[in-house]
């Protein structure tokens, strides 16, 4: 039996206006036909279907046509997606009794009553191809507070913080519950959160807080879990020996992930469950210019040309480029020269910064004591450094009118 487990589609993701339902599409394509070529019996979506909690009807339908296509490629095919923090929970669940008729299994939410998790719905029988069970997934979404058994936010007195606890013993209980009905067959679990030591990349993902807590350790997960496919950290990494993985995103959804192997992990029962790192084409090219730090306006102009960017190119297939600009003249003079250069250019513009060679220079101060600042002061510091000038009026005048709201 194989199992594909990937995470983090965030299908309706925009950058920097620019859609990228392109590079979903084709993403999804590839996964077909890897399905298909790759004889896989279950595919595991552990979390961020969505890229936000209101997707739009071509997001949707871009997820059910993929769907589609899955099952298409094999009738057989199992599919368990679970929601992630960006994903709206309910809506997802909406389509739930047409979609477990097909085989797949959504779940939006922690469902709960008086005897604890509803086991019937949570524990899913993952069969093979002669229709045999082979193994049980526990299919978990992104846990909210509410859903953590026994939580007290502020407890002090135990060996591990709050939140730690109580995810540990939802997870424990979960375990010990699945794994009286599973019996002797493997048991894998599926989860959407941040684990201690996970890498994360910086300014993409956003930080889960339950409690003043973002992360928890990866032991949270009992050793009677054979496999836990983790969603949330857009790295492809292990943790645990490989027991505990990120799949990672499917693409770079942030200039920081432009590094980053990206692609699905698949476990084959035969094998022991040991998780293998299949890397995925990219659907569209990415750059950083440069690739750190910053540099004049003829350095990164000389970097483009020597992208050899194709004229030819479809407007939704091309490149998208983070660009960082040293100022060596007025801010307004570099950025109108910037503009008419990417103009004449087939690429997308995904971030443009253009840094003061004195902040370039500064190295990075220990935060402020916030008795000794404002958040205006503060607001006014990071859009200097963002953007490399002082804000303006109309800048200042929102930033208090949302002030205003808080």
């Amino acid at each position: 039996m194989r199992i594909l487990h990937t995470a983090d589609w965030h299908i309706g993701q925009t950058l920097n206006g620019w859609s990228r339902e392109h590079e979903h599409r084709t993403f999804l394509e590839g996964l077909r036909d890897l399905i298909l070529s790759g004889r896989i019996d279950a595919l595991l979506v552990a979390g961020d279907v969505f890229d936000g909690i209101n997707p739009s009807g071509e997001a949707q339908r871009l997820l059910y046509a993929a769907i589609a296509d899955f099952l298409r490629a094999n009738p057989r095919l199992q599919i368990v997606m679970t929601a992630g923090n960006h994903d709206p929970a309910q809506r997802l669940e909406a389509p739930e009794a047409v979609l477990a008729a097909l085989g797949v299994h959504v779940i939006g939410t922690l469902r709960q009553g008086p005897d604890g998790v509803d086991m019937d719905r949570h524990l899913i029988a993952l069969r093979d191809s002669s229709d045999t069970i082979r193994a049980y997934v526990l299919a978990v979404p992104f846990l909210r507070a509410a859903d953590l058994p026994g939580l007290q936010l502020g407890a002090v007195g135990g060996t591990e913080p709050a939140v730690t606890a109580a995810a540990r013993a939802l997870h424990l209980g979960m375990a010990k519950a699945a794994t009286a009905r599973a019996k002797d067959l493997p048991l894998l679990a599926m989860g959407h959160l941040t684990c201690a030591g996970g890498l994360e990349s910086e300014g993409a993902e956003r930080r889960i807080l339950i409690g003043g807590e973002h992360a928890v350790p990866p032991d949270i997960f009992p050793p009677t879990l054979s496999y836990v496919a983790l969603g949330h950290l857009h790295r492809p990494q292990s943790l645990d020996g490989g027991r505990v993985r990120y799949s990672g995103s499917p693409f770079p959804l942030s200039a920081a992930e432009i590094t980053y192997d990206h692609g699905v992990t698949l476990l084959d029962l035969d094998e022991g469950l040991v998780p293998r790192h299949i890397s995925l084409p990219r659907p569209v090219a990415m750059h950083r210019l440069p690739e750190r730090g910053a540099a004049p306006l003829a350095d990164v102009a000389a970097a483009l040309a020597a992208l050899n960017l194709s004229p030819d190119m479809p407007r939704n297939a091309q490149s998208f480029v983070y660009l960082s600009i040293l100022a060596d003249r007025p801010v307004t003079q570099i950025q109108a020269e910037a503009e008419a250069l990417l103009d004449a250019l087939p690429l997308r513009l995904a971030g443009l910064s253009i840094i003061r060679p004195e902040v370039a220079a500064i190295p990075d101060a220990p935060p402020p004591n916030l008795s000794e600042t404002s958040p205006e002061d503060l607001f006014i510091v990071a859009f200097r450094q963002a953007h490399g000038q002082e804000p303006g009026s109309a800048h200042l005048a929102a930033f208090r009118d949302a002030m205003s709201e808080v």
